[in-house]
């Protein structure tokens, strides 16, 4: 596998696992999570033991292939509703890099300008939860673009299979994944009533790993708030121009392991950033339709968001 996408992959891997370890995932479902990423039986195998998970039989990795998907818990009620009339809120299409991109559009009802934020999904892909987080920024003054990373393979809404989503992103590399965010990029910016000189971009576990990708990659970002998200290419750095402010959990041991290094590249590049820890806040905390979802920390992290937005935009 190519170093470009192996950063990405072995995220989603790590995820997992650490979801087994911690209860979250029954061992039948976290096995056939990993022969989906290992692409088969013999994959999976050399995905556990590269994890130190010993024990697991070919037998069992096979019949845990056959097993249906664990079933997605219920989704909590969204923050704002997606008929509340002081926004207007949808799906939209767009041609880009030879297929249909899909995505969710958020905006205040009546403002004829306002920044544009784009907002990266997890590695489930386009959920209602993300969804949500497009109209809370429309309920705050600005444009949100929520673009569907899945769409080459005909987009969220057509699999209920999420760790099928989570393989088909993981697999993909990071450099097509930015691409895409660029393309979606150019068209937040084309939207009527987006001030082009003012962007942002917000984005969760996978996506928050993305949006600092995004940062080193887009000059035009004024302001990002990546939420709990692996580090980029240290080395590319230096190219972000956008003021960051990176918000983790103090119990995700598997993501913070990576600041110390971040802080310090970002200090030598002189970016204006800031890093906020949440202690007692696991991974995905942000999240109030998940199972780590920490109201405390999950309120005064947006609080932070909105702020750094209305600075920096």
């Amino acid at each position: 596998m190519e170093s470009g996408r192996q950063d990405l992959y072995r995220y989603v891997v790590e995820e997992f696992a650490e979801d087994y370890r911690e209860g979250e995932l029954e061992r039948r479902e976290f096995l056939r999570r990993m022969v989906l990423l290992g692409g088969g039986v013999g994959g999976a195998r050399a995905l556990l033991a590269s994890l130190g998970i010993a024990g697991v039989s070919t037998a069992e990795l096979a019949q845990a292939q056959e097993g249906a998907a664990q079933a997605t818990p219920p989704q909590g009620q969204p923050l704002v509703d997606p008929n509340d009339p002081a926004i207007e809120a949808g799906m939209i299409e767009y041609q880009a890099r030879g297929f249909t991109h899909v995505a969710y559009l958020a905006k205040p009802k009546g403002v004829t300008a306002a920044p544009g934020i784009l907002v990266i999904h997890e590695n489930r892909g386009l959920q209602p939860h993300i969804q949500d987080v497009a109209r809370r920024l429309a309920k705050a003054g600005y444009i949100a673009l929520a673009p569907d990373l899945v769409s080459k393979i005909g987009g969220t809404a057509r699999t209920t299979d999420t760790a099928q989503i989570s393989s088909f992103l993981a697999q993909t590399p990071g450099d097509e994944h930015v691409a895409n965010l660029l393309e979606a990029l150019k068209v937040l910016k084309a939207t009527p009533g987006v001030q082009a000189d003012r962007l942002g971009a917000v984005g969760f576990c996978f996506g928050g790993g993305l949006t600092w990708r995004l940062a080193t990659e887009a000059p035009e970002l004024k302001a990002a708030a990546p939420f709990y998200g692996p580090a980029p290419d240290l080395a590319k750095v230096p190219n972000i121009k956008a003021a960051v402010l990176g918000i983790y959990g103090g119990n995700d041991a598997r993501i913070n392991a990576g600041i110390p290094a971040l802080e310090e590249a970002l200090k030598k590049a002189n970016v204006r950033y800031q890093i906020k820890i949440y202690e007692g806040a696991n991974h995905a905390f942000h999240n109030d339709t998940g199972a780590n979802y920490k109201k405390d920390a999950a309120e005064d992290a947006w609080r932070m968001t909105l702020e750094w937005f209305k600075t920096h935009l």
